[in-house]
């Protein structure tokens, strides 16, 4: 096994915001193996995806390229043919790639796919796909067969006390379970083989429905835990979706309307999520375990991050959507490799679709030309200042999800240390924070006369950021 070309295992949650681990100063959560990686390795405080939504996210930091570049804006997209994925870029290079679990680049509700999602010519050679927990794909759900081999069936059932929660499946037979048993299967074939591979494990927690098992979710006395971020009437002054998902998430069809949930549901909720959240962090124990019996820890790149946040009640809100508060696109970001990326606490501003460029220089491939990221390896090997790396991020949504119509939520982000601007586009709304003073993104400055030169620089810096995702493909011409 060279050297030189590392392994990468790729763990990438569903869902979950950034302060759901010890390490990121959580202190209800038990989260211990997450927590030694990043103290061995390097944890970005200010990581952020490009989208709040699944779909566009995946496909951004999985090629490199802004949600409006790939043109896979929304769940229930396709992402077209052409776009070129890390994966198989690795695989070209003779990388065996695998995957458990979700892809998301592709329509995945059974009314629409009968069997697994579509896919390009992604790379991977060794998938075993389980778009989520629940049913409706037949065999295609290898989860599913999983739990079949095992004399079992899925099983979720309510919890006694509030209909927002439900009671999954033991931890042994839990999907997070099962991702990680495929990643380690993966990982002894590999170490008989010797081929240089990258795994992504991509489980469904900490999404919805809230269905952590019985025994993790026990853990939590629920009376201890904080309710959401939320001020009453802190919504009047904010872009008319964020009022309407107040009164129900998705549009009203997933329920959890704020105002008919107690304080016992609010909290019920939380310990659900993080519950989850610890089982994860059971299973990412595993299979660091496994690389050391297996002797590839030392060769193997660790990542560990989710595709977008969840906002959990803050603001009056649950689920996602066209908002783009911290715990919506903020999460978590860990990246370690033993010998070679420094053991730091960065808070520099980051993006999810710097991954594959950084992917790339650590394993020393030349950067495909559409990527459109800013590689971290100058910062991860010790060669560029760690608290610095963007002057900003930027983040999109363009009608992601269907609930939201006359008007469409066509939405757009910039945030720099100190402010974040929001712009509704085709409206006169939106939402101008000062972080420094108002972190809890509560008091909406859009409106504040005495605001409107910081207004104007940031609607500026946001012109800039849509301008610069044009695609830069095709790559320029010679002169004539």
């Amino acid at each position: 096994m060279s050297e030189t070309r590392p392994n990468v295992l790729w763990i990438c949650s569903d869902q979950q915001r950034y302060d759901t681990l010890g390490c990121y100063g959580n202190k209800f959560v038990k989260t211990p193996n997450l927590d030694g990686l990043a103290q061995g390795g390097a944890i970005f405080e200010y990581a952020h995806s490009q989208s709040p939504v699944c779909t566009p996210s995946r496909a951004c930091f999985l090629t490199g390229r802004y949600p409006r570049t790939t043109r896979c804006r929304q769940n229930g997209q396709d992402i077209p043919e052409g776009e070129v994925l890390i994966t198989r870029i690795l695989a070209e290079e003779g990388y065996v790639c695998g995957l458990s679990g979700k892809l998301h680049l592709s329509p995945c509700h059974p009314s629409v796919c009968k069997t697994m999602e579509r896919r390009i010519d992604d790379g991977y050679a060794d998938f075993h796909w389980s778009h989520h927990s629940g049913g409706g794909w037949g065999t295609s759900n290898e989860y599913w067969k999983w739990l079949e081999e095992k004399g079992a069936k899925f099983e979720s059932r309510p919890h006694p006390e509030s209909k927002h929660i439900r009671l999954g499946p033991p931890a042994g037979l839990h999907q997070t379970t099962w991702c990680a048993e495929k990643a380690c299967e993966f990982m002894d074939a590999r170490a008989e083989d010797g081929a240089s591979w990258l795994f992504s494990v991509n489980m469904f927690d900490p999404h919805h429905a809230f269905d952590a098992p019985e025994e993790h979710l026990n853990r939590y006395n629920p009376d201890d835990i904080p309710l959401p971020n939320y001020v009453d009437g802190e919504l009047e002054s904010k872009p008319q979706w964020q009022k309407f998902d107040h009164e129900g998430a998705y549009g009203h069809r997933a329920g959890h309307v704020y105002a008919e949930m107690s304080e016992r549901d609010h909290r019920l909720v939380r310990a659900s999520y993080w519950a989850m959240c610890d089982l994860i962090d059971d299973q990412v124990g595993r299979m660091l375990e496994n690389l050391e019996k297996t002797g590839q820890i030392g060769n193997t790149i660790v990542i560990f991050t989710s595709d977008h946040g969840e906002m959990l009640g803050d603001h009056g809100i649950y689920l996602k959507g066209p908002y783009f508060y911290e715990p919506a696109i903020r999460v978590p970001f860990i990246i370690s490799w033993p010998g070679h990326i420094l053991p730091q606490r960065s808070d520099a501003l980051v993006e999810l679709i710097d991954l594959p460029q950084t992917l790339l220089d650590a394993i020393g491939l030349p950067h495909y030309p559409g990527m459109q990221g800013k590689s971290l390896w100058p910062m991860l090997a010790g060669q560029a200042d760690c608290h610095h790396h963007r002057d900003d991020v930027y983040c999109e949504y363009y009608n992601a999800m269907p609930w939201h119509q006359e008007p469409t939520a066509q939405t757009t982000m910039v945030r720099t240390r100190r402010y974040k601007l929001t712009v509704a586009h085709g409206l006169d709304e939106g939402e101008l924070y000062d972080l420094e003073r108002d972190p809890n993104e509560t008091n909406n400055l859009w409106y504040d006369p005495e605001s409107l030169s910081v207004k104007a620089e940031m609607l500026k810096r946001l012109c800039d950021r849509m301008a610069w995702t044009l695609d830069p493909l095709p790559p320029r011409r010679a002169e004539w």
